[in-house]
């Protein structure tokens, strides 16, 4: 497995998402609120078909890169929200719908969240368009 920091993952995985045309990106630092992860992935996509795409190219591109696979997995029947768990960063991946529904970020408040421009400069090198 490659050493790399949470905070760098992190930023990676969301290069990932973000390249492979995820919606609404967000990164939630919770590592002093709960002891779930450091961080959460949460993002959205406008179709079924995207959200199984979008998790099934995180797993690749890690896999590839870091030689890590998911510790845990959730997938629902219909795609409509997937869940990547890699120890220190849990990915959400859900249709446009469920995020409305289910307003992570709002549950997850009180959680300090990553500016795009962060994580943005820290997974430059990543990006498959620079």
């Amino acid at each position: 497995m490659t050493d790399i920091s949470s905070d760098k993952f992190v930023s990676v995985i969301a290069r990932i998402l973000d390249d492979k045309k995820a919606k609404d990106i967000k990164i939630l630092n919770i590592s002093n609120i709960s002891v779930l992860a450091d961080y959460f992935v949460i993002c959205s996509s406008d179709s079924t078909t995207q959200v199984k795409a979008l998790t099934g190219i995180v797993r690749e591109k890690i896999k590839e890169l870091f030689n890590r696979i998911p510790i845990g997995e959730e997938n629902d029947s219909k795609n409509r929200w997937n869940l990547l768990d890699y120890g220190d960063v849990i990915i959400h991946i859900l249709h446009k719908d469920e995020r409305e529904t289910y307003a992570l970020e709002r549950f997850w408040n009180h959680a300090f969240c990553v500016s795009d421009e962060e994580w943005k400069e820290k997974s430059k090198e990543y990006s498959i368009y620079e």
